[in-house]
């Protein structure tokens, strides 16, 4: 669980022109929003939650203690990092449905705390493993056996995430470690490790970031070929679009509040996002999930409770209501 410090004050219209959306495919009745809660206890627990799309019938389906943070989706499979029956923040991957049922370890492999992502339905899996030095990526099978390594040759990478083709892998990486760590931007690279390319550069004239902050977030694929990402820029968290060949950058969601883990719905119509509209009494910043429409740019507040909700995927349902 990647945790950022950001305050923010609520704003809902977005701002710059979105990429336009793909045609319906499927209605959304057959998607629900899963998600991750902080219960603000002090076990350091998280549970993964799921609603439907207006914010109705929410549900906790892990109900472990420990850490269980959803990171991708796949049809009606949800994939999971966990702690649990480990040690402390010692994380595996499992997968379990929309329901919370049916949880399977996938491998036995220790992952850093990192976004993943599947292609070919689900029977593929990059992922980033747990001491290698962060040189490399894996792609596992559904069953966790090692496929093959993906060598990157930079200095950190993070956050993988395959293209709509699954051809390509668009993931956070740096060339070298300054003083406070690593600042991260996209690059590209195809699947077969070949073509590996920078795609964001953040503005040199931005001083605006804290050490800590995303100059580029863990990216999405939208299904147009657009990749999402959020970035820190005038001392406002956003959410950023741009072509795979780097160009065309344009502002997604508007100044004012912070916006960051997010993800797409199949039809690339609706962007289910983190974000923080408020701060409670201890000046902790608390999430909420909102969902856009980006055809009237149009956001709605899910959640509206005291819990930090955060990085939100969207699953199907086998026998949607």
């Amino acid at each position: 669980m990647k945790n950022i410090i950001m305050l923010a004050s609520l704003a809902l219209v977005a701002c710059g022109e979105a990429p336009a959306p793909v045609e319906d495919t499927k209605a959304p009745a057959d998607l629900r929003i899963a998600f991750n809660v902080y219960t603000n206890t002090p076990e350091d627990n998280y549970e993964v939650f799921v609603m439907d799309l207006d914010g109705k019938n929410r549900k906790n389906i892990t109900n472990t203690p420990g850490v269980d943070w959803v990171y991708s989706a796949y049809g009606d499979r949800l994939l999971f990092l966990s702690d649990r029956d480990t040690c402390h923040r010692c994380y595996f991957l499992y997968e379990m449905d929309a329901d919370g049922n049916n949880v399977r370890r996938i491998s036995d492999r220790q992952l850093q705390d990192s976004w993943m992502s599947a292609r070919m339905n689900g029977d593929e899996f990059i992922v980033d493993p747990k001491g290698i030095n962060d040189t490399a990526f894996f792609r596992l099978d559904r069953d966790g056996k090692h496929l093959d390594t993906l060598y990157h040759g930079l200095a950190y990478a993070n956050d993988p995430c395959f293209s709509p083709d699954g051809e390509r892998i668009v993931f956070r990486g740096a060339k070298e470690k300054v003083k406070h760590g690593y600042p991260a931007e996209l690059h590209i690279i195809n699947t077969d490790g070949s073509d590996l390319r920078q795609l964001t550069h953040y503005p040199a004239d931005d001083t605006t970031a804290e050490w800590w902050a995303y100059h580029a977030g863990p990216p999405q694929w939208r299904s147009d070929d657009r990749i999402t990402y959020c970035s820190k820029r005038k001392g406002n968290l956003s959410i950023f679009s741009i072509k795979p060949d780097g160009t065309d950058e344009q502002q997604l969601t508007p100044d004012g509040f912070d916006e960051d883990w997010h993800a797409w719905s199949p039809d690339g119509n609706l962007l289910v996002y983190g974000g923080t509209p408020v701060v409670n009494e201890e000046e902790r910043p608390v999430y909420d999930i909102f969902l856009m429409d980006m055809r009237t740019k149009q956001a709605k507040r899910l959640t509206t409770d005291t819990l930090s909700e955060q990085a939100p995927v969207f699953v199907r349902v086998a026998d949607p209501r």
